[in-house]
């Protein structure tokens, strides 16, 4: 039985000594593994950027063992951005999100084109915060939303409008921005917040409950996020 589709690599793993087993996500079979034979050729390996779009044909014999992939490079989008580590940290960190938030197998056309989105958002001016929206709706895509705009409350200090949301008679501060979604901001403490208040619900809300660690992969891109 095979299958021919497009996908963004997600993950590469060493099987032998010239392949690797990779997870892509794609447009009509959703997260998919299978194994890359002569994958440490200099022009395949070259296509294995994580975020990449590749053209997949894939075999299997059943449903239950692994089959494997023949690839061709659709886009190469990675590749664009080497000379940033922000840029290239954050296009793992995304990668990791969808794989480890992701059921196998099982489609979804908005997961795909939210990838698509991604490398948009990467030349955007502020993209950061871009990306803050962009990580908010790939939980609301796999049915977790955080839903701020209900349950936030504000305040003003000194002046300037607060917002709120309190939780066992705690306040927890959230950033402007994320409810006044016109707001320009670049400054890595504030990005770094709105980060944070992300990272806190998918830890608290999805990981914890499914037993799965935070990913290093967007601790990584947190630190170097501080350095805007």
């Amino acid at each position: 039985m095979q299958w021919d589709d497009s996908g963004y690599l997600l993950s590469k793993n060493k099987y032998s000594e010239n392949s690797v087993i990779a997870e892509f996500y794609t447009n009509t079979h959703g997260k998919s593994s299978g194994i890359i034979f002569g994958a440490t050729s200099k022009k395949t390996k070259n296509y294995l950027q994580i975020g990449n779009k590749l053209h997949l044909n894939y075999n299997y014999k059943n449903d239950n063992q692994i089959g494997y992939f023949k690839i061709e490079i659709d886009k190469a989008y990675t590749p664009n951005f080497f000379d940033n580590n922000k840029k290239l940290s954050c296009i793992v960190s995304a990668m990791n999100l969808i794989k480890i938030l992701t059921v196998e197998s099982q489609s979804n056309i908005n997961i795909y084109n939210l990838i698509d989105q991604l490398f948009l958002i990467l030349n955007h001016d502020y993209w950061v915060k871009d990306y803050i929206f962009w990580e908010l709706k790939l939980l609301e895509l796999v049915g977790y939303n955080l839903n701020l705009d209900k349950i936030v409350q504000s305040e003003f200090i000194n002046n300037q409008k607060i917002y709120f949301v309190k939780s066992n008679n705690e306040k927890k501060y959230v950033p402007n921005f994320l409810i006044e979604k016109d707001l320009e901001v670049d400054d890595a403490k504030t990005l770094l917040s709105g980060l944070k208040l992300v990272g806190d619900f998918l830890d608290k809300s999805i990981l914890k409950p499914n037993n799965i660690n935070y990913p290093n992969s967007r601790l990584e891109f947190l630190n170097l996020i501080k350095w805007i």
